[in-house]
């Protein structure tokens, strides 16, 4: 089978290399997914580059998401060949090839009417926004949520579940396209930063109160701003740091305004609690068939590009996912 591989750190134009691999088998407590999409991230870039948390030994196989049907388990498990399926492959043996191997307790099943592109798109960014705003943030109805990055794939999850659970959504993006984005998703309120201060139309929107949940996977300078319209006893959600500054926290600022300020660290989450994935994603799959979800899908690419695709990704243009089908 066809597996890209990395068996040198540097860019992914230089770093990957699309080998011949043996299809491999499943072991006890394993199946083996027949992949039909993978979806692509910016930290399979990090990977790439050996910039990533996580340094996997060399040579090995990025791509953290897949979709697809079982081909062979394990003894143990309780898949079914032929099961259409989503799952994490884990590291070395990630999911930028033709078919990998996945423990059964990061495998879940999907139904019929979910493409497989959608899945594969869908299960990183929607965990980790559902996880933020319903047990981080307790989210309620009526609440005003603004998200910041709306375009992306995290915020774009993040704006349907925000609608999805009544709250009032203002959106931020960079540029008039991404902005469109934002309101075709559902956001009540699309902002440009590039050329508007979303603190200043935030406060505006909300009679000077301020936003009561704060989704911000960009960190830096959108922090700081962000503090300037966080509602009394508001929740900021410290997704990530897209933005490349890691900005510090003025507790007195904190106390003064009674907020919180909440770390999002879905990785961990997933490791502790398993089953509270589990029960993500079976509340998702509702969401997903009730249609009020539905994965921003930027672009399929055959697995070939693959290259080709993180470079795009590295020039933040894209929104939505970036999903490549074998």
């Amino acid at each position: 089978m066809k597996a890209w591989l990395v068996h040198e750190l540097g860019d992914p134009s230089e770093a990957l290399r699309l080998d011949e691999v043996p299809v491999p088998s499943a072991e006890r407590g394993q199946a083996v997914i027949e992949v039909e999409a993978a979806a692509a991230n910016f930290f399979d870039i990090l990977l790439c580059q050996g910039k990533y948390q996580e340094r996997p030994p060399l040579p090995f196989t990025p791509g953290a998401e897949v979709a697809g049907t079982v081909t062979a388990v394990g003894d143990g498990v309780k898949l079914s060949v032929g099961q259409r399926v989503v799952a994490m492959p884990q590291l070395p043996h990630g999911g930028f090839c033709e078919f990998v191997t996945v423990p059964e307790q990061i495998v879940f099943p999907i139904p019929d009417e979910l493409p497989f592109t959608s899945a594969a798109g869908m299960f990183i960014t929607y965990q980790t926004a559902y996880y933020a705003l319903h047990y981080c943030a307790k989210l309620q109805p009526g609440e005003v949520l603004l998200v910041h990055a709306g375009a992306g794939g995290v915020g774009s999850a993040a704006i349907q579940l925000g609608k999805a659970a009544g709250a009032r959504v203002i959106a931020t993006a960079g540029g008039e396209e991404k902005v469109q984005v934002c309101r075709d998703l559902g956001a009540d309120v699309a902002i440009d930063y590039t050329v508007e201060n979303f603190v200043d139309i935030v406060k505006a929107e909300t009679g000077k109160r301020g936003a009561d949940v704060i989704f911000d996977p960009v960190g830096g300078d959108v922090f700081d701003q962000s503090r300037k319209c966080i509602s009394f006893g508001g929740r900021l959600l410290v997704i990530g740091f897209a933005g490349g500054r890691i900005a510090d926290i003025p507790t007195n600022h904190i106390l003064l305004k009674n907020y919180a300020v909440v770390g999002v660290h879905w990785g961990l989450f997933s490791k502790l609690v398993p089953n509270g994935v589990r029960a993500i994603h079976d509340e998702l799959m509702k969401l997903y068939q009730t249609g009020e979800i539905d994965p921003l899908i930027y672009t399929q690419a055959p697995l070939e590009q693959l290259p080709q695709t993180l470079s795009q990704i590295a020039t933040r243009k894209t929104w939505g996912k970036v999903v490549l089908c074998p």
